[in-house]
């Protein structure tokens, strides 16, 4: 089969991938020349009890969990038109900061729902793209042919309302997941008439091999990334410091001489590292860069004397930074700075009080035999359902079982297990505090003396969502 695009979006409760849910899907396909194929796909899913909205993102998507739940299919019913649907072979799913947010959430959908997380990016030649960073790499070193705008602070901004409206795309209802589909694809449009090479070249990027290969050359390359400043239209020269032990590589900026890190301890590089933008200091300029993640990376031959003047390069100074770079043992004191904050991490994660078996995603990967469960768990009709018990060697997916039941299908709960569910929902929407939370947010936000009338309806209705949740 020929590849396709698969623009996709989401709106969601918050931004917390493992806590938060997806409220709305949109998506449409095209072909490879952006030509719309079919009819696009909008979805509504259903919030299920044990969840809670963060107010101000419904204030943003006015979504409320009442129209999820009268016009909206549950989160089960969903994935089965997504596999059926939707997850063609060949498909390229792009999105517009798709890789940091909306693929997250997608992946912890189908975790907690008994599919695969990660299958459906790769197998049967499918893939994944992310338009933002296309959008940094192609404002950075091929802005003509493009309108582009600022912030309301004066800086470059690539925010995809600001992108749309400059440029005279249709982009009615900004935060619908489908509104947001369409300024997306004809964005994407712009880019690819404007600038067509770097479009192509950034495609083909996102094959992980072609990323390592450029990287592991060990010479200086672009590298367009949210991380760098706005000020240089989020792009620098780096270099491979380091592979990193368990992901990706480690990246050095060579805008900063090296010379700042050489005589520091391992403690003084995490120091460095964990500097916040007002602390006083030099800030290590060290990134991971995960070779999945469809990162803008390009040689320094794409560099003109435009880009290298509207990024204010330095070679001689970056060129100096290399050849001291490569003469020091900074690599090994970031890589013992790397132990010391993976320590800590892990440390941070076992004092969390955060137990809910369904955001254990990343803990570990499933064995081949527990996915055999899971399959057959997904084709269950609801009657079998009920009478099944699964016996995964994976703990984390025995304990999501009951959850799975009652959030999808409530209607085959025993008394048992509604009364399991009931004291679970008792401990979890007020025992950890999250309905007092929720409605003293709500609270704080009526306050507000610039609140529309869709606003006040809005928070009135979550008001209502959050007593209408109360455990029996």
């Amino acid at each position: 089969m020929a590849n396709t695009f698969y623009f996709y979006d989401l709106e969601t409760t918050g931004l917390n991938s493992r806590n938060d849910r997806i409220m709305q899907f949109a998506g449409q396909r095209t072909d490879m020349n952006l030509k719309l194929l079919g009819e696009p796909d909008n979805y509504l899913i259903k919030l299920s009890q044990d969840v809670l909205p963060q107010p101000d993102a419904i204030l943003v998507t006015g979504i409320t969990p009442q129209k999820t739940l009268e016009n909206g299919i549950t989160e089960a019913e969903f994935l089965k038109i997504f596999e059926k649907d939707i997850s063609d072979d060949d498909t390229i799913f792009v999105g517009y900061n798709n890789v940091r947010f909306d693929d997250e959430f997608m992946r912890f959908l189908r975790y907690r729902n008994y599919y695969d997380a990660y299958d459906w990016q790769w197998e049967n030649s499918k893939s994944r793209w992310d338009l933002l960073d296309v959008v940094r790499m192609t404002r950075a070193l091929r802005p003509e042919g493009i309108k582009w705008p600022f912030s309301s602070d004066g800086k470059p901004s690539n925010q995809l309302g600001l992108l749309t409206k400059i440029n005279k795309i249709e982009h009615s209802g900004a935060h619908d997941a489908l509104a947001d589909v369409q300024a997306t694809i004809s964005l994407a449009s712009l880019i690819k008439e404007n600038q067509p090479k770097l479009f192509t070249y950034l495609l083909n990027m996102r094959n992980k091999k072609n990323v390592a290969e450029l990287v592991q050359k060990g010479e200086p390359f672009v590298y367009s990334s949210g991380k760098y400043d706005s000020n240089w239209e989020k792009t620098t020269v780096v270099v491979k410091l380091a592979d990193h032990p368990e992901r990706g590589v480690l990246l050095y900026d060579l805008r900063t001489s090296p010379e700042h890190f050489e005589n520091m301890t391992p403690s003084d590089i995490v120091s460095a590292w964990t500097l916040k933008k007002d602390d006083p200091g030099i800030r290590l300029p060290v990134k991971t860069l995960l070779y999945n993640r469809c990162p803008a990376i390009a040689p320094l031959s794409v560099l003109n004397d435009d880009s290298i003047k509207r990024l204010e390069l330095n070679l001689i100074d970056i060129n100096q930074n290399y050849i001291k770079l490569k003469s020091s043992n900074l690599n090994k004191l970031v890589l013992d700075a790397v132990k010391i904050l993976d320590q800590k991490r892990k440390l941070k994660l076992f004092d969390d009080d955060e137990f809910e078996p369904d955001t254990k995603l990343y803990d570990k990967f499933i064995s081949s035999s527990d996915k055999v469960i899971m399959k057959k768990i997904v084709k269950l009709g609801d009657t079998d359902l009920s009478k099944y018990t699964p016996m995964f060697s994976d703990e984390r997916l025995n304990s999501i079982f009951p959850l799975y039941k009652a959030r999808n299908f409530s209607a085959v709960l025993s008394v048992e297990e509604i009364a399991s569910w009931d004291r679970y929902l008792n401990k979890k929407l007020f025992t950890s505090g999250l309905l007092q939370n929720y409605s003293q947010r709500i609270e704080t936000l009526l306050q507000n003396n610039y609140l529309t009338k869709l606003d006040k309806f809005l928070l009135e209705e979550l008001k209502l969502y959050g007593q209408s949740i109360l455990p029996n």
